[in-house]
């Protein structure tokens, strides 16, 4: 048995495929579909989403080539990346559970949303598009494709949720560094920002709304596309990098996990991290509990599975998932990256298939924010409050008796550093 506090890949043993999960799946994955009235959403996906992407999010293979130039700029990304055995926390914690996390705070922008960033700049400098247009909701996910943008050479806009934007000025400074440009929505740059900021100058926001704005600016201008940051297909299998990663060092230590746990709001992080296990429990019969941390303020997988909009205009095809309508209203809280009102529709099957377990903490964040310090002053890394959730969800399954002798293996998905205001205001430090 290996203790090594650090499991390491080199450069030369990334992942040179992505891992499509569709195949796989314990049955069909339902399709989108068009309302009832109205134009056709599945007519207009072909003007909404890149050419390459659109073919990935369709794809029946279960492997997909990364091209070799996506890999330069994944190393250049600093991939791979590291796997960490908390033993200080484990001794903290007294518990026979071993407990394994993955670094993807290692980012240069704090994040694993870098991942499908650079497939999907890369991809739209290839078509040969000019601007990037998006959403973002804790603000990974915009200064990620701000950052891919940069390193590409091309332009970015970004629609951030006014909740967030208004309190994270660093992270802000950062995607305008990165040469992006970068409004709080609801904004006055789009149709549907302007009738909800006219109605509430104080509009919080949410990520829906952005995703319209992202989409209806992008429809005006041809040089510019679309990119997201979850939920789709495409999105996840590009995110697979992190889990293949992940099961080549559990190898190499002769281990594999019991137990995997991941914050989830859209569901990029969690997918990315546990779809290459799935794949092992559904093809090769491997037993392994998959648990999606959330909060009571989005509690997505526990509410219904059913056919909804992706975005609050209703620009997007109906999606089959666990949703709990994309008009709902969710109070701000400052993991504002799992405040989403559906979940990827892969993950969403995986769920009613009863592949995924669920749990939700309280909307005060106070709960898991203290278990995130827990990690802080043993293990030495700051995490995103999103990762708190992975992190508490972590804490909460090493305590339980049954997981004795288990490993559980736990995405810290991005860093703290931009986001100390909410700690300091969930803790009162």
């Amino acid at each position: 048995m290996d203790h090594r506090r650090q499991v390491n890949l080199d450069v030369e043993e990334l992942p040179t495929q992505w891992y499509n999960i569709r195949p796989d799946l314990p049955e069909s994955l339902p399709p989108p579909k068009d309302p009832e009235e109205g134009e056709s959403r599945l007519e207009n996906l072909p003007n909404l989403l890149l050419r390459e992407c659109l073919q990935q999010e369709m794809s029946e293979e279960r492997w997909i080539p990364i091209p070799a130039r996506l890999q330069e700029l994944y190393a250049q990304a600093g991939r791979p990346r590291p796997l960490f055995r908390a033993v200080n926390l484990e001794k903290e914690l007294k518990t026979e559970a071993r407990l394994y996390y993955k670094g993807e705070f290692f980012s240069p922008t704090g994040s694993h949303k870098v991942n499908t960033a650079l497939a999907q700049a890369y991809y739209a400098k290839e078509q040969g598009f000019e601007r990037l247009t998006t959403e973002t909701g804790a603000g990974q996910w915009g200064t990620a494709l701000s950052y891919a943008a940069a390193l590409v050479g091309i332009e970015c806009t970004v629609f951030w949720v006014r909740a967030v934007y208004n309190w994270k000025t660093a992270r802000r400074n950062l995607m305008k560094l990165y040469g992006a440009k970068v409004y709080a929505s609801p904004s006055d740059q789009t149709e549907t920002g302007k009738k909800l900021f006219s109605q509430n100058p104080d509009h919080p926001g949410s990520l829906g709304i952005a995703i319209s704005e992202g989409l209806e600016d992008s429809k005006r201008d041809p040089k510019a596309v679309y990119c997201l940051g979850s939920v789709l297909n495409h999105v996840l299998l590009h995110q697979t990098i992190i889990g293949l990663e992940t099961q080549r060092q559990f190898e190499k230590i002769g281990e594999y996990p019991d137990v995997m746990i991941s914050c989830l709001g859209g569901g990029s992080n969690f997918g990315g991290f546990v779809l290459p296990f799935v794949g092992d429990v559904l093809t090769k019969g491997k037993k392994i509990r998959f648990i999606a941390a959330q909060s009571r303020v989005a509690p997505n997988l526990q509410a219904d599975y059913r056919y909804d909009f992706a975005d609050y205009a209703e620009i997007t095809p109906l999606l089959k998932m666990y949703t709990l309508g994309h008009r709902v209203t969710m109070d701000p809280i400052r993991a504002d990256g799992l405040r989403y009102h559906g979940c990827a529709p892969v993950l969403s099957l995986l769920r009613h298939k009863g592949h995924i377990e669920t749990v939700a903490y309280p909307p005060d964040e106070r709960y898991v924010f203290e278990r995130a310090s827990l990690f802080i002053r043993t293990e030495g890394f700051l995490p995103a409050p999103e990762s708190a959730y992975s992190i508490a969800c972590a804490v909460d399954e090493a305590r339980k008796p049954e997981n004795a002798g288990k490993l559980i293996a736990f995405n810290v998905s991005g860093h703290g550093f931009m986001d100390m205001e909410g700690y300091r205001e969930v803790l009162g430090l």
